[in-house]
């Protein structure tokens, strides 16, 4: 099993010009000091993962280079991020993801964050962006219904279970970013790849389980009747898909 080294934080003094190397397997995150950020180089080896924080809003990089299946990865934000790259070499498997957030039963789903990417020369196999929105939580699970009073073994009457609760509706997802990609005129439009669908809906919550109707214990000659077990609550509805982004590519 390969060793992850995650790298809790990439300490850098200014927003001036730096060169960022991220080794394989490992995970490294921009300082989040700056929402500017001017790179000379940034190289990222195969496997590899740089982390764009949230407050970033402009990343400029003179020359970049993602190895086999590294990733740029951008955190979701309700501002867009600018990035314009000199000169880019990317490798089979690369990618640059911004997607949204999938929602919890506290939070909604957040949405992929919306790009600017420019390439002024780039060369590579597939220029793959994820921007899709985040999936949405699922719904609660209704409670169970609670079992019906037991009856003596020849007086009384046994108490009928309750009915489970229904479920609630799963949340709707998230949507997909908006991406603008300003792209050299000699790069193949069948290596583009871009993928800004809405996040799926949560899950419907199943319904709570139906209470047992009441029975008797212990009786030896007389049993009372038992009572009817109660109804199982209802599932609820999956949440709706979010709505798909868009992608405008401009050449140049």
């Amino acid at each position: 099993m390969r060793k992850l080294c995650l790298l809790a934080a990439f300490v850098c003094p200014l927003a001036s010009a730096q060169v960022v190397q991220v080794e394989s397997h490992s995970l490294l995150r921009l300082p989040n000091t700056t929402s500017t950020l001017t790179l000379e180089r940034l190289d990222v080896a195969d496997y590899g993962t740089l982390l764009v924080p949230s407050n970033v809003t402009q990343l400029s990089i003179e020359q970049l280079h993602l190895g086999r299946e590294a990733r740029i990865a951008i955190v979701p934000a309700q501002q867009a991020l600018d990035m314009k790259v000199a000169q880019a070499e990317l490798a089979d498997g690369s990618q640059i993801t911004a997607r949204g957030a999938p929602g919890t039963y506290t939070k909604a789903a957040k949405p992929g964050r919306d790009l600017n990417l420019r390439f002024a020369a780039l060369n590579a196999p597939l220029l793959s962006v994820d921007a899709r929105g985040g999936a949405g939580a699922p719904g609660y699970v209704g409670l169970d219904g609670a079992n019906g009073q037991a009856p003596g073994c020849t007086w009384g009457s046994a108490g009928r279970g309750a009915d489970g609760s229904n479920g609630s509706d799963g949340q709707p997802g998230a949507a997909g970013a908006l991406v603008r990609l300003e792209l050299p005129r000699t790069y193949p439009a069948e290596q583009i790849k871009v993928a800004v669908d809405g996040g799926a809906g949560g899950a419907a919550g199943q319904g709570g389980k139906p209470g047992s109707g009441g029975k008797a214990k212990g009786c030896l000659v007389y049993t009372a009747d038992g009572g009817k077990s109660g109804r199982p609550g209802a599932d609820g509805q999956p949440g709706p898909v979010g709505a798909a982004g868009s992608v405008t590519v401009q050449r140049f």
